[in-house]
C-alpha cells in the first residue's frame, strides 16, 4: 500500500508597506529553506539583475492576459499600467505535492485568494502602532513625502482589514513575529 502525500499548507501574509513583511520572510526562509516562496507574475520589465523565475515570472501583456482569461491566476492586479499576479499551477502542484506555501500579498490579492482557497490560513503582520510604521517609512529615505503619506493612507485602510484574517501578528520584536509565524505553518517551537 503506497501512501499519498498529505495536502499542503497554503499561508498568506498581509500588511502594509513599511511593516517588514520582506525582513520576516527573508528569515522564515533562512530557519525553514523547505517552506516554497510563491514567485509572482508581472508585465513589467525586468529591473537590472532581476532574473524570470527568481524575482517574477515576466510576461508580456498579451500572454497575462490570456492566463487571466483562463483561470490561470490565483489573484491579479493592474498597478501603474502593469499587471501584477500569482500564477495558479505552480502553488496547487505544491500543494498536491503536501509542501507548505507563503505567499506574500498585498490586501486585494488576499481578498482574491480566499474565493479560490478559503482555507489557506491569511496572517496580517502589523505594525506596533501607525506612529512607528511612519518612522519605520521615512527611516528607509526611499520616498517623496507625497508617495510616504500615500503609503500611510494605504496603511490605514489596510489596518482596517486586518479583522478579516484567521491571525494578527504585531511586528514589535521581529524574533516574536518569526515564532509566531512559524507556529501558523505548523513548526515546532525551537
Amino acid at each position: 500500500m503506497t501512501s499519498q502525500p498529505s495536502q499542503g499548507k497554503l499561508i498568506l501574509l498581509t500588511g502594509p508597506s513599511g511593516v517588514g513583511k520582506g525582513t520576516l520572510v527573508e528569515e522564515l526562509l533562512k530557519r525553514h529553506p523547505e517552506i516554497w516562496l510563491s514567485i509572482s507574475a508581472t508585465t513589467r520589465a525586468p529591473r537590472t539583475g532581476e532574473q524570470d523565475g527568481k524575482q517574477y515570472f515576466f510576461f508580456n501583456k498579451d500572454s497575462f492576459s490570456e492566463l487571466i482569461e483562463n483561470g490561470g491566476f490565483l489573484e491579479w492586479a493592474e498597478f501603474a499600467g502593469n499587471f501584477y499576479g500569482t500564477p495558479r499551477k505552480p502553488v496547487e502542484e505544491c500543494l498536491a505535492l503536501g509542501r507548505k506555501i507563503l505567499l506574500e500579498i498585498e490586501l486585494e490579492g488576499a481578498r482574491q485568494v480566499r474565493k479560490s482557497f478559503p482555507n489557506a490560513f491569511q496572517v496580517f503582520l502589523a505594525p506596533p502602532s501607525l506612529i512607528e510604521l511612519e518612522r519605520r517609512i521615512r527611516g528607509r529615505d526611499m520616498d517623496s513625502e507625497e508617495a510616504i503619506q500615500a503609503r500611510l493612507e494605504r496603511a490605514r485602510e489596510e489596518m482596517d482589514a486586518k479583522h478579516e484574517f484567521d491571525a494578527i501578528v504585531v511586528n514589535d520584536d521581529l524574533s516574536l513575529a518569526l515564532k509566531e509565524l512559524e507556529k501558523f505553518m505548523g513548526f515546532e517551537s525551537f
